[in-house]
């Protein structure tokens, strides 16, 4: 399995109303830098993209913010990252936060993290890239979506060797581990 040196996050601009969704953002931001990855997400400095950055750069991580300018513009770019990157639009945003990052995983969120990874899972589907694609499942959040996925395969619009490919822990650690190798420190 390749090394990883750094980790697109998906996920919310939203805290979601559970108190564990930010304390496993933070719990895997922390994570991230005490093992030397580099985090890159999509520039936010609200909600959970704000929580998972900030435990990041609180633990003297690298963090890599990819922000459209209309929302950067709104005032919610994360201004202390590492490197923020401001792009012409969502399509730019995604590919470049596809392309910096060395496996993909998806915190909870709403309709916009979905797009993300949904897009991205349909790219590894289609051969265009290999990159392992991860949910981290806060108090059971993408269990019912999972359940839905394995419905589409059952019912024959899935292979069930795509659903395999995705990797579902509830603990960012467990997560980690399951993404594979991680450069020695």
């Amino acid at each position: 399995m390749p090394i990883l040196r750094s980790v697109t996050v998906f996920c919310g601009s939203g805290t979601g109303n559970r108190p564990a969704y930010v304390e496993a953002a933070k719990a895997f931001g922390h994570l991230l830098a005490s093992n030397g990855l580099t985090l890159v997400y999509g520039g936010g400095r609200t909600g959970l993209m704000g929580a998972v950055a900030d435990a990041s750069l609180a633990s003297g991580g690298e963090v890599i913010g990819i922000i459209p300018r209309h929302l950067f513009e709104r005032e919610v770019g994360h201004t202390e990252v590492s490197e923020l990157v401001v792009v012409g639009d969502m399509h730019e945003r995604k590919a470049m936060l596809a392309e910096r990052g060395d496996c993909f995983v998806t915190l909870p969120g709403g309709s916009g993290t979905l797009e993300e990874f949904f897009e991205a899972w349909t790219w590894k589907r289609l051969g265009l890239h290999k990159k392992p694609i991860a949910f981290l499942n806060s108090d059971d959040y993408w269990s019912g979506l999972v359940e839905t996925l394995r419905n589409m395969a059952a019912a024959g619009f899935l292979d069930s060797a795509d659903l395999d490919e995705i990797i579902v822990e509830e603990t960012p650690a467990a997560l980690l581990e399951r993404l594979g190798s991680v450069p020695s420190r």
